[in-house]
């Protein structure tokens, strides 16, 4: 791929100064970093002109494109009045609204807002505030965590210590508590003949199993509704949360719904859980929480939950902070992307996105080195038979000689595109990522 004077001069200064996430360096020896001068809409542009569509929203977050004008605009009249305080002892209108805004869209069964900077802190927050729920309450031995086979939660020590992707979790295991993890309702792993739903309710048997034994140890169990998004995309049945939440109830377990990929409308409706018709004792949300501009995520609670911290003793009040909680400039970008929702139809305009991009992609679902093509809401994705052992690195590589930024998960291709997404760049984006496919080698 040529590059401009300029691009190289980014790319030198970068890899010598940046030490980038998710990443081996030494790779980009050999596969060089994407300067972006800019983006407009889903699409990114190099110094060159050259153009991506940015098919996996930027990491899962930007939801209305890239410099969208209405939440710029929101951004550029909260800096000419406030750019951040600090939330202790001081309070501010655009964290107020938003967790007013938040709260409605619950119902009000959760109606407090806890915020943090990214969705690892915002895991770290609800399992801490769930252990401390039950101290407070008198039921100390209480400081055990479930999550479900595959799960990825982040990668702060708490959050790790609840995920169960080998290649985030294994060099630090050392560091982390020890979790629990059930089996996976993921529809791949069911048995031939087997219904989404009938694995599910099956899942959802050795869930129960496992609370009814140990419940007295455990303080909740944390889930990825619908979609696990760093298992490949793993997609189950919505009855697994009613069930999982029934069990929680009977046992006395608090339910952390993990919202931070699937939240904000990804799913199909706002938030995942509402497709099956439950609602957590814990809510997380980050990254399309701004649209995909600034760091924020909020844990969303319930009145008991909170009561049970509300005390003149100060250690029974929740300690955890940063200095940039609840930033006015994020909660400013937060309230324009709710804003959005409300103004465009957002949820319904998407179903009708969402089923103009699957009929297209019929091309690749039918395509014979394809298979378990699948799809929630705005996600689709399918796995590619293949032998070769850097076939993320290869298809990422020839995804870009495509126009396409497309970054899989091992074998498992995805799309996530924002929600401004055209039909004909849907289209394109299905035609562009079959002429990948076929070019695969054999």
């Amino acid at each position: 791929m040529r590059v401009s004077t300029r691009n190289d001069t980014l790319l030198t200064r970068s890899t010598a100064a940046v030490w980038h996430p998710c990443t081996q360096m030494k790779q980009h020896e050999s596969l060089p970093l994407v300067p972006i001068a800019r983006g407009d809409g889903v699409w990114l542009y190099d110094f060159d002109g050259r153009r991506y569509l940015d098919a996996v929203s930027s990491w899962w977050v930007n939801l209305f494109g890239h410099a969208n004008p209405y939440i710029n605009a929101a951004l550029i009249a909260q800096l000419g009045q406030l750019e951040h305080v600090m939330l202790a002892g001081f309070t501010h209108a655009p964290v107020v609204e938003l967790s007013e805004r938040l709260s409605a869209l619950t119902g009000g069964a959760l109606g407090h807002c806890f915020y943090g900077s990214d969705g690892a802190s915002a895991v770290e927050i609800a399992l801490k505030m769930s252990f401390h729920f039950w101290r407070n309450r008198g039921h100390a031995k209480k400081t055990a965590f479930v999550s479900l086979a595959n799960s990825y939660h982040g990668e702060t020590l708490g959050a790790l210590s609840v995920t169960d992707v080998a290649l985030f979790k294994d060099t630090y295991a050392p560091l982390l508590r020890q979790s629990t993890q059930v089996q996976s309702p993921d529809w791949r792993l069911a048995a031939k003949g087997e219904s989404s739903r009938a694995y599910a309710e099956r899942c959802a048997g050795v869930l129960e199993s496992y609370l009814a034994q140990h419940h007295d140890e455990i303080a909740a169990l944390i889930v990825e509704p619908l979609v696990q998004g760093a298992a490949g995309m793993a997609m189950h049945d919505a009855h697994y949360l009613r069930l999982a939440r029934a069990a929680c109830d009977r046992f006395e377990v608090h339910l952390i719904a993990d919202e931070i990929m699937i939240g904000c409308g990804r799913s199909g409706t706002f938030f995942a859980h509402e497709q099956a018709g439950v609602r957590p004792d814990f809510l997380c949300l980050s990254k399309g929480i701004t649209g995909g501009y600034l760091p924020l995520s909020v844990v969303l609670t319930t009145d008991p939950v909170y009561a049970a911290f509300y005390d003149d003793d100060v250690t029974r009040g929740f300690l955890h902070s940063h200095s940039y909680t609840g930033n006015a400039l994020a909660c400013r970008a937060a309230l324009a992307t709710l804003e959005l929702f409300e103004r465009d139809d957002v949820i319904s305009s998407n179903r009708t996105k969402a089923a103009h991009l699957s009929a297209a992609a019929q091309s690749i679902a039918t395509h014979p080195r394809v298979r378990n093509f699948r799809s929630t809401g705005m996600i689709w994705a399918f796995e590619i038979e293949t032998e070769d052992p850097a076939f993320a690195r290869h298809f990422y590589q020839m995804a870009l000689e495509h126009e396409l930024l497309l970054r899989p998960i091992g074998n498992t291709v995805y799309f996530m595109p924002p929600y401004v997404i055209t039909a004909d760049e849907m289209d394109m984006l299905v035609a562009h990522t079959l002429e990948v496919i076929n070019a695969l080698p054999v």
